[in-house]
């Protein structure tokens, strides 16, 4: 996994799936409140009539260059992801359905405590 304490660096690079086809680029990065540690991230997506969106992608498998962030899932499986608008919020009760796009496993916290957190 990508270390942590370099999250900021990631803003604003271009997002390419496992074939170097770009995505979007890299917005914010959530990370997983039970570890600290990042496990999505937004990445901007326009459409074709001039609209932008947030599509949340896993960063498990994920790779930082200087040029790009390399994600280990497709570009139409992040472009059918759940989103949010550029200036929205993911809702809790939305999580789950983030996690699921991308068959992993959703369980809050012990005390029912959300699991991603922006950064």
């Amino acid at each position: 996994m990508i270390p942590a304490e370099n999250i900021r660096d990631w803003r604003n690079r271009p997002v390419v799936d496992p074939e170097g086809s770009k995505i979007g680029t890299l917005d914010a990065v959530y990370v997983d409140t039970l570890g600290d540690e990042p496990v999505f991230a937004t990445v901007r997506i326009s459409s074709l009539f001039g609209g932008t969106r947030l599509a949340f992608a896993p960063l498990k498998g994920a790779v930082v260059t200087p040029a790009h962030v390399k994600i280990a899932f497709g570009r139409e499986l992040v472009r059918e992801a759940p989103s949010i608008d550029t200036d929205g919020e993911l809702r809790a009760e939305d999580e789950p359905g983030v996690f699921g796009h991308y068959g992993l496993e959703y369980r809050t916290g012990s005390l029912g405590e959300r699991r991603l957190a922006r950064r």
